[in-house]
């Protein structure tokens, strides 16, 4: 019952706040010492945004500074036994996006003074890489110990800028010089680690630190960030009860709903399923499911790099490519799978040993709906009457009413100004294909792609349906092709009623131009 007492800690990432105020912990003490005792020096992890990163680094900032009162009944009490005390330089890159050369700068600086508070400064050092190579002499010096540095979110300064050829090399000389010491200070470093999202080759990390181990796809590290399914079993079991009493349901209802909102990422493979951390602790702080980690803002470069490589919505997921991909540079990247893996918007979902091949693909519903939805904004301009639309939609086809919803689909959609930039054959056929997915928001929205079409399966508590969209042809073509993929077969033994639907889009008319409806 004490899990129960336990507050929830929405948005908060450090570690000694959650353990001196009796917030929930999840135990990611055992991956601190194996980390802390591995035979590599430098580290670097990279894990998408909101996914327990900042809060990793606090815990090995509090291991490093000794701190032992913190880590009682947590799993590295009974494996770490001398907990020497090491000097920590500590930096947060976090709050440096959106900025330009100047404020990048000042914020670099601020960090620095922070620490010259402690350690003091040389008048001498004036230059940003000298202030930091001064810091790490000095505090090796003062504490006769070599030094822990701690670097979060290296690359937040420069990922809304990656698809700006201006910008880009302008910030990038900037934080490449700031990285420098970290080599040229090799004799006085204990430890380094970094987090970030991306990976940038041209960066003095990459470029020149050729002994940094990146740990990001390593098994023995495949949870290191996020919640695992055992890890809520065992450790928020008790808010598990709660929560589904709240939501008058029994506990495995709930589990599977949060299993398909939440569940679904791996960083290697085989590996366990990992639950977003953000959402599923807001979740069970709310005590309701809805989007939160999407809701805490889709970054601009992704709407950026998207748009940069023509993909359209129904060609994000479903994505094969090599290990080596991974490592493709940021700045020369010619496919956006990398990217979209490492933002947390694909996830690997198998891997081939024969073809060494991961698959890619959206990692579970919040993630599909969330991104549909913000793409929308390039298909219509007022996306909130889609929103409206797919609402009511939802409600006929909660009542069997596909007719009525469809009928709606049409109103409403022969009213919607459209944007006029179509730059993407099969616009409007692209746009339906967005529509039918928000209605995941209320239903079970499974989509299979084969590139250059697109095939619905909405599933609801009484009914399958089976919907192809078909662009200025016909809706019986569009029934035609669902018989000729074998649908009804293949879903025959989900143990529901299947619905066969045809829709035809008229591109000149912006609307749809005809349906069909079959039972059976």
């Amino acid at each position: 019952m004490a899990a129960a007492l336990k507050r929830y800690p929405v948005g908060l990432q450090t570690f000694s706040e959650l353990i001196e105020k009796n917030y929930l912990y999840v135990d990611k003490t055992e991956y601190v010492y194996r980390m802390t005792h591995a035979d590599a020096k430098y580290l670097f992890l990279s894990r998408p945004r909101r996914f327990g990163k900042s809060l990793l680094v606090s815990t090995l900032h509090a291991y490093f500074e000794g701190r032992k009162e913190l880590f009682h009944g947590l799993a590295i009490e009974r494996l770490e036994k001398e907990w020497t005390k090491y000097p920590v330089l500590h930096f947060d890159m976090s709050m440096a996006k959106h900025v330009d050369k100047e404020t990048l700068e000042q914020m670099l600086s601020v960090q620095l003074y922070r620490l010259e508070d402690v350690y003091g400064r040389n008048a001498v050092e004036c230059k940003l890489n000298d202030r930091f190579s001064g810091l790490i002499r000095r505090a090796f010096e003062q504490t006769g110990q070599k030094v822990v540095v701690l670097i979060d979110e290296y690359d937040a300064p420069l990922l809304d800028v990656m698809h700006e050829e201006a910008d880009l090399p302008v910030l990038r000389n900037v934080m490449r010089n700031f990285y420098c010491p970290l080599k040229a200070c090799d004799p006085y470093l204990h430890f380094v680690f970094l987090t970030g999202i991306t990976k940038f080759s041209q960066l003095s990390i990459f470029s020149e630190l050729n002994n940094i181990k990146d740990i990001s796809m390593l098994n023995e590290y495949a949870a290191i960030c996020g919640i695992t399914e055992e890890e809520v079993r065992t450790q928020m079991d008790a808010g598990l009860d709660a929560f589904a009493q709240k939501c008058q349901i029994s506990k495995e209802q709930l589990w599977e709903r949060l299993k398909t909102h939440y569940d679904g990422y791996h960083f290697t493979w085989p590996s366990p399923d990992i639950y977003n951390p953000f959402s599923l602790i807001a979740a069970f702080s709310t005590q309701k499911i809805d989007s939160y980690w999407f809701g805490s803002g889709t970054p601009t470069y992704l709407i950026e790099m998207l748009r940069k490589y023509h993909v359209i919505p129904q060609e994000i997921g479903g994505r094969r490519c090599a290990a080596s991909d991974f490592d493709a540079p940021t700045e020369r990247l010619t496919d956006i799978a990398p990217l979209l893996y490492q933002s947390g918007y694909l996830t690997i979902k198998d891997y081939s040993t024969f073809s060494n091949l991961y698959l890619l693909d959206i990692p579970n519903k919040e993630v599909r709906i969330g991104l549909m939805r913000s793409l929308m904004v390039n298909y219509v301009q007022r996306p909130a009457e889609i929103n409206t639309l797919v609402g009511e939609m939802a409600e006929c086809i909660h009542f069997n009413n596909m007719e009525g919803a469809l009928r709606l689909m049409r109103q409403v959609l022969s009213t919607v100004p459209y944007c006029e930039n179509t730059r993407y054959e099969g616009h409007y056929q692209q746009m339906l294909y967005l529509i039918f997915t928000l209605l995941g928001y209320f239903a079970d929205v499974e989509v299979r792609t084969p590139r250059g079409r697109v095939d619905v399966v909405l599933r609801t508590a009484t009914t399958l349906y089976l919907i192809e969209l078909k662009l200025d042809k016909s809706a019986d073509a569009a029934l035609n092709q669902i018989d000729l993929k074998n649908y009804p077969e293949r879903f025959a033994l989900c143990g529901l009623p299947i619905v066969k639907v045809g829709i035809n889009f008229d591109s000149e008319k912006h609307t749809l131009a005809d349906w069909s409806i079959v039972e059976g």
